[in-house]
C-alpha cells in the first residue's frame, strides 16, 4: 500500500465545487507520505508555510481531474486529503456586538451616581 502511494499516489484537495485529485511530482509524493503519516486528512490552516506553499503550488501547477470522470484514476491511491477552505471575506462575517466592559462601566458610573 505504501509502494502503491509512493509510486502513483495521488492527493484529494477539497474545494467548495467538490474533491479535486492532484498528481503530485515523485519527490512531492515522498513529502506528502511524511506529512500524512499520522492523519489522513488535514485542514489547510494547521500546515506551515512551507507545506501550503508546496499545496498552493501543486495546485496551481497541476490539472485537477474529477474521481468520477478521470480515466485511470480509480485505481490511483489517496496519499491524503487537504481541506481546502478559502478565507472568509469580512463581509461576510457577522457584526460585533459590543464589549460588554463597556457596559458595565456605564452601569457602575450610573450607581455611584445613584447613591
Amino acid at each position: 500500500m505504501l509502494i502503491d502511494k509512493l509510486a502513483g499516489g495521488v492527493v484529494q484537495v477539497q474545494t467548495p465545487i467538490g474533491p479535486r485529485y492532484v498528481m503530485p511530482s515523485f519527490r512531492q509524493r515522498v513529502y506528502l507520505l511524511w506529512m500524512f503519516r499520522n492523519f489522513p486528512i488535514l485542514p489547510h490552516a494547521v500546515l506551515s508555510r512551507r507545506q501550503k506553499r508546496m499545496i498552493d503550488q501543486m495546485c496551481g501547477e497541476q490539472r485537477f481531474a474529477s474521481m468520477a470522470y478521470a480515466d485511470g484514476m480509480d485505481e490511483a491511491p489517496v496519499i491524503g486529503t487537504i481541506e481546502h477552505r478559502p478565507p472568509i471575506a469580512a463581509d461576510q462575517l457577522p457584526r460585533r456586538r459590543p464589549v460588554a466592559s463597556e457596559g458595565s462601566r456605564t452601569l457602575a458610573a450610573e450607581a455611584r451616581q445613584r447613591s
